[in-house]
C-alpha cells in the first residue's frame, strides 16, 4: 500500500529535495509532492491530507517551527506527523521541534536506511491512529443513532398514551395539539432552547393522562360535580405523575412534571401540593395557561365555548393569582399566534 501513503517534502533546497524523494521511490513510494516554498505547506495540507510530512527546519519566509505552528492551528484530529530534517545537532533544537509536535528528528546528512525505518515506523503509526479514529467515529454514529432510536420509541410512548387519555375524556385529539403548540410558542417566547421546546411540544399532551384513572361517573359527569366527586377528579395529576415515573429521560421527566403541576396556581391555590410563584416548574407554569385558554374557548357535552375575548378577560383577571404574571403579558403578545394555533387545528 505504500504506493498510497501521501508523503511531503518540504525543503528550500532543490537538491534534498531530490535526494529524499530518490530514497524513497526506490522503496515503492510514489505519492510525493515536493514543496519547496513552506508557506505552501498549510493550503496543501488541507487539500492533499498527506500521511507524513518530511520538514526543513532553515527555510526562508517561514521556518519549520513556524510551519509548526501554522499546522498545529488546525487542530486537525488526523494532522500528519511531522519528521524535522536538519543540519542543526543542539538539544536546544530538539527540544523546541518536539515541543511544537515534531514526532522525529532526522540530522543532515542523511542515513538512507534511518531516514527510510523512521518514515516506515510513522507511517504505520498514522495509519493505525486513522484506523482508530475511524472506528471511534462508527461508535459514535451507532451510539447517536441508538439514541435516536429510544428518544423516537419515547416519543410514541408518549404519543400512545395521549390517545389512550383523549378516549377516557370528551376532550379531542384537537384540544391537545392546540395545547401542545400554544405550549411551544409561549416557550419560545420566554427564551426556552430549542431542545427544551422540542420536549415540551411532545411532553405536555400527557398533561391530562391521569384521567385514565377516574371514574366514568365523574369524568364524563355532564354537571356540576360535587365536593366529594371534585376531591375524587384532582387525583388525576397525582395519578398522571405516577404512571409516568420511574424514567429518566428528558422527555418523561418533563411529561410528569407537567402532569403533576398544570394544577398549581400561582398564588398557591391550587392542587395537588399546594405550590406557589417560581416553586411550580415553569412547564406547568405554560401548560396551565395554554390549557385553561384552550378548553374555555373550545365546546364540551356539558358546556359552551366561550368567547376569545371572554377567556382573555378571564386570564387578564387571574394574573398573579391563577397564572404566572410574566406568563400572562407573553401569552397576550402571542395572542395573535395562538389564535392561529387555533385555527388550524380547529375541531
Amino acid at each position: 500500500m505504500r504506493d498510497e501513503e501521501n508523503i511531503f517534502i518540504v525543503d528550500d533546497e532543490p537538491a534534498n529535495l531530490l535526494l529524499i524523494e530518490k530514497m524513497l521511490r526506490s522503496q515503492g513510494y510514489t505519492k510525493l509532492t515536493q514543496i519547496s516554498d513552506p508557506r505552501e505547506v498549510v493550503d496543501s495540507c488541507q487539500a492533499q491530507r498527506p500521511d507524513l510530512i518530511l520538514l526543513d527546519i532553515n527555510m526562508p519566509h517561514l521556518d519549520g517551527y513556524q510551519v509548526m505552528e501554522q499546522l498545529n492551528g488546525l487542530q486537525d484530529p488526523l494532522m500528519p506527523p511531522v519528521v524535522v530534517l536538519t543540519a542543526q545537532h543542539s538539544k536546544e533544537h530538539l527540544l523546541k521541534a518536539l515541543a511544537l509536535g515534531a514526532r522525529d528528528f532526522i540530522t543532515k546528512p542523511f542515513d538512507r536506511n534511518e531516514l527510510l525505518m523512521r518514515v516506515r515506523n510513522l507511517l504505520d503509526a498514522q495509519q493505525a491512529h486513522k484506523m482508530v479514529h475511524d472506528q471511534k467515529s462508527v461508535l459514535e454514529e451507532m451510539v447517536e443513532a441508538r439514541t435516536r432510536q429510544l428518544h423516537e420509541t419515547r416519543l410514541q410512548v408518549v404519543q400512545r398514551l395521549g390517545k389512550a387519555a383523549e378516549y377516557r375524556d370528551e376532550e379531542t385529539g384537537n384540544h391537545i395539539l392546540r395545547m401542545s403548540h400554544s405550549c411551544l410558542l409561549l416557550a419560545k417566547a420566554v427564551g426556552w432552547s430549542e431542545e427544551q421546546c422540542d420536549l415540551i411540544l411532545n411532553a405536555s399532551p400527557m398533561h391530562d393522562i391521569g384521567k385514565i384513572g377516574i371514574p366514568d361517573g365523574i369524568l364524563l359527569k355532564p354537571g356540576k360535580l360535587d365536593p366529594e366527586e371534585w376531591e375524587t377528579m384532582k387525583t388525576h395529576a397525582a395519578i398522571g405523575a405516577k404512571l409516568l415515573d420511574g424514567d429518566d429521560s428528558d422527555l418523561l421527566r418533563m411529561a410528569r412534571e407537567i402532569a403533576l403541576s398544570h394544577h398549581e396556581k400561582w398564588d398557591g391555590s391550587g392542587y395537588p401540593n399546594g405550590l406557589a410563584g417560581e416553586d411550580i416548574p415553569q412547564a406547568g407554569r405554560i401548560a396551565a395557561l395554554a390549557d385553561v385558554f384552550d378548553a374555555l374557548t373550545s365546546e364540551r357535552p356539558y358546556k359552551k365555548a366561550w368567547s376569545v375575548e371572554d377567556a382573555v378577560s378571564l386570564i387578564k383577571e387571574n394574573r398573579g393569582k391563577h397564572f404566572d404574571p410574566q406568563l400572562v403579558d407573553v401569552f397576550l403578545e402571542q395572542l395573535p399566534a395562538i389564535l392561529e394555533i387555533r385555527a388550524r387545528y380547529s375541531d
